[in-house]
């Protein structure tokens, strides 16, 4: 790899601390049973899909008007700073929530993940500078295995300091929760130094007078252009549906778990599980992308996952805690094989297939593709569980995503 692809990858090893303590692991074991205590359990539940949704929503009217903006020359690092700043500074935050406070918690994790998503766009499109397209399937690949690995140090850290929090003068674990967000924070803002070295900003639009109107002119013009861009518009249709689909698994993964009685420290065992696997398969998707295509792969992905809602369905109703657990590990395992993958592909996928000129203005849709699909599976979720009064059926609703998501991609070109 170059210095540049080097310094690309390891942004995915420094950010995906935020993917496992924060939006997977520890801050949702957190919500509901510190922040939300005395909160019936379906309804923190819903509750932390509503979040997620909100958020989501924000960034989603956002990111063509960022991604639009970043074109301009020199301005896609300093807005990827930004949201850098926003994010690592409001996790750090979170480590002042305290029982009962389920609002405050909200609104400082909505603000994190504003940060970490908005992050993503900039970080995302930088992929068209600092690669050729030959090579984007696998540095694409790269980042998200490596990614894997770089979340597994702060989180087994986090963990050990949890379980043997007496060690550090701490009455409980609660303070050590705490602390395991202010190490996401400094992993995150740490590790990202060398993306803002080393990366930079080779297609670019040279600035104008006035960038704002601008920006609003060129986001009507690709709008009213889209005919002319017809397979990228297919493609985000079918993006669309399954990602939302991914995300709605890894955003309410936890939670459930704890709805259907998975201990705390099965569930960070099983996540923890889930990081190491995960590396050595995002990888594997690469390699075989150059083999039998990123769509292909795409394909396999999108069943896999198909069939890990099926078996999820039947886990609240197993007759024990014993049982659910040894299929929560197997779930836990299919997920692991494809999760990088069918994310890392998406991303190179369409990589190749917009101007690289604007590659920051397309990849504000792709977010917003991408976010505004996340807004519909955690709420659909929260709703469905709400209205059955049963896990379960949420639980099923999200495979409906996999199946619109992949029929559509079979006509993508």
């Amino acid at each position: 790899m170059t210095k540049e692809e080097r310094s690309w990858v390891l942004y995915d090893w420094a950010n995906s601390a935020y993917s496992i303590i924060i939006t997977t692991a520890i801050f949702p074991i957190y919500f509901k049973n510190v922040a939300a205590r005395g909160v019936d359990p379906f309804l923190s539940t819903a509750y932390w899909g509503y979040a997620n949704s909100f958020y989501t929503l924000l960034l989603a009217v956002l990111a063509p008007l960022l991604g639009t903006l970043a074109d301009f020359k020199a301005m896609k690092k300093r807005l990827f700073l930004a949201f850098l700043i926003l994010g690592t500074g409001t996790t750090a935050t979170l480590t002042l929530t305290g029982e009962g406070q389920v609002w405050q918690a909200l609104a400082l994790y909505v603000l994190s993940a504003l940060g970490f998503a908005g992050a993503n766009i900039f970080y995302d499109s930088f992929l068209t500078d600092v690669t050729t397209e030959e090579r984007m399937d696998w540095i694409s690949s790269s980042g998200f295995g490596w990614g894997y690995i770089g979340s597994v140090i702060p989180f087994v850290l986090s963990i050990l300091l949890i379980m043997n929090y007496r060690l550090f003068g701490f009455n409980s674990s609660v303070p050590a929760v705490r602390l395991s967000f202010l190490i996401t924070a400094l992993w995150w803002l740490g590790f990202s130094i060398p993306l803002l070295k080393n990366v930079h900003q080779r297609y670019f639009l040279e600035p104008v007078a006035h960038p704002v109107r601008s920006t609003f002119e060129r986001i009507w013009e690709t709008v009213r252009d889209l005919r002319r861009y017809r397979v990228i518009a297919l493609f985000l249709l079918s993006y669309f549906f399954y990602i939302d689909g991914v995300d709605t698994i890894i955003k309410m993964a936890t939670p459930i778990a704890l709805d259907v009685g998975i201990s705390e420290n099965a569930l960070l065992l099983v996540l923890l599980m889930i990081q190491i696997v995960a590396f050595p398969f995002a990888i594997l998707y690469g390699k075989l992308a150059r083999l039998w295509s990123a769509k292909v792969m795409l394909f396999i992905g999108i069943g896999i996952y198909v069939c890990i809602t099926l078996i999820a369905f039947f886990l609240p109703g197993l007759p024990t805690v014993g049982l659910k657990t040894g299929v929560f590990w197997v779930l836990a395992f299919l997920v692991a094989t494809s999760q990088g993958g069918i994310q890392a592909l998406s991303r190179s996928y369409y990589g190749k297939l917009v101007p690289k000129e604007k590659s920051a203005e397309f990849f504000g849709f792709y977010n917003v593709f991408g976010k505004f699909a996340a807004i519909m599976g955690p709420a659909m979720v929260g709703f469905v569980s709400t209205i059955a009064q049963n896990t379960a059926y949420g639980i099923l609703s999200v495979n409906i995503l996999f199946l619109i998501g992949g029929i559509l991609l079979i006509f993508v070109p």
